[in-house]
């Protein structure tokens, strides 16, 4: 039998204690992983919204800490692959193996790999190659695992954390394009402040350990992607984040002259899709049930930032994609108000 609807009091006590659980499990990150409150906002804004999250910082500055932490205040089963240049598909997503049977004789049998999880952290992602790194694809878009001739649907919820090393650093490959695009966000990692270094020092040098506490379960993630989805767009609000998505693609037919000049491609379909889940979920985390233009332009670079790309000419005289993106974002507000 189905459980009958909850009543309108009942749904509001729902949200209200979803809402404050992830406000617990934010607060409960921030105690381990000092100095990062805004990586750690956007991170959960991915995850509430349900999407996968790109980290991208030097080695040292936390982020395997965070995706662990993560994984404890979720209470989502937590998996890790190395990405090295040597890691095969099939290591990440499982292969079939000679196992006995009762009758004492071989046979086939799948092994599932690390990918059948609720939280994957592919650490190091570009240090395997192209055909390595796009053995998640099928994983991130649908959801599922096709191999040994069948397919197999993964845990719910289901949750992609890849760290990336800068690209000027040696042994990197750069992301496909149709790989990275899977990804609804990609954060920066920033060093910490000299104070902040201070303070992780004494925590992390010292004799006390601390324990992360869980404050979410898979079921209540599940309940708050929905939750995020039902949050109200107003149709000003879609219509500049559409107009947005089309001024940044310099052959559309009012391209500026400096999208036309510097932009080698714009902001796909599933970008402005991406920015507008996003914005959805800041609104929600923040305790407001409609989306703001304030959430978007939160959001925007985070959604674009790996999705709208530079040309040649852009790097060369050293053209602010932030500042650029942020003026077409203006002037579409500006025009449907």
């Amino acid at each position: 039998m189905s459980s009958p609807a909850l009543s309108t009091d009942q749904a509001d006590a729902e949200m209200h204690r979803l809402l404050a659980a992830l406000g617990a499990a934010r607060d409960e990150i921030g105690r381990a992983v000092l100095g990062q409150e805004r990586i750690i906002e956007d991170l959960m804004i991915g995850l509430i919204a349900g999407g996968h999250v790109l980290l991208e910082g030097p080695p040292g500055v936390g982020k395997t800490l965070l995706v662990r932490t993560l994984a404890q205040a979720t209470g989502l089963s937590f998996s890790r692959v190395q990405f090295t240049p040597d890691l095969m598909p099939a290591d990440i997503t499982g292969s079939m193996v000679l196992v006995p049977d009762t009758s004492g004789r071989n046979m086939l049998e799948f092994q599932r790999g690390a990918i059948f999880t609720q939280l994957l952290l592919a650490d190091e992602i570009n240090r395997a190659t192209p055909r390595t790194q796009s053995a998640l694809l099928e994983a991130m878009q649908e959801r599922t695992v096709s191999a040994a001739g069948q397919t197999m649907k993964l845990p719910e919820p289901f949750f992609v954390l890849a760290t990336q090393n800068p690209l000027e650093m040696d042994g990197t490959y750069i992301l496909p394009e149709a790989q990275i695009d899977r990804f609804l966000l990609q954060l920066d990692v920033p060093l910490p402040t000299a104070e902040t270094l201070s303070a992780i020092l004494d925590s992390t040098t010292g004799t006390a350990e601390t324990i992360t506490e869980q404050h979410l379960s898979p079921e209540d993630i599940i309940a708050v992607q929905a939750l995020v989805r039902s949050v109200p767009l107003a149709d000003h609000v879609r219509r500049a984040i559409a107009n947005f998505a089309i001024s940044t693609q310099p052959a559309a037919a009012n391209a500026t002259a400096d999208v036309k000049r510097y932009l080698r491609f714009g902001l796909s379909p599933r970008g402005a899709q991406a920015l507008v889940l996003a914005a959805k979920g800041h609104a929600l985390l923040n305790g407001r049930f409609a989306v703001s233009f304030d959430d978007v332009k939160a959001m925007l670079l985070a959604t674009t930032r790996h999705r709208v790309h530079l040309n040649f000419e852009g790097r060369a005289d050293g053209v602010s994609l932030e500042n650029l993106l942020g003026k077409l974002l203006d002037t579409s507000i500006k025009g449907v108000l």
